[in-house]
């Protein structure tokens, strides 16, 4: 059994309420949840207005497949318009 672990701190373009950061961040976990059958959530920076800490965490018997979902994870989130990726670290255990 692999579990890989994924963390991005995220930079939100339009941030200028709490409302609209949460906005965002809610839209782009359950994309995250519902594509990719991992646990997602806001781990940090929660009082923050513009800067966000987001966590993915998924378990396969394969190592590589971890790696592939985990990449397409991070692919996604980058791919996301109202977002700038600040930093990633993948692990895994």
């Amino acid at each position: 059994m692999h579990i890989g672990s994924l963390l991005i701190e995220l930079e939100i373009t339009n941030g200028r309420t709490l409302k609209d950061k949460r906005h965002v961040i809610r839209s782009l976990l359950d994309r995250i949840r519902g594509r990719f059958n991992v646990s997602a959530a806001e781990v940090g920076r929660n009082d923050s207005v513009r800067y966000a800490t987001v966590a993915a965490v998924g378990v396969a018997n394969d190592r590589a497949f971890l790696d592939g979902m985990m990449s397409k994870v991070a692919s996604l989130i980058d791919r996301e318009p109202r977002v700038v990726v600040l930093d990633q670290e993948l692990e895994f255990l």
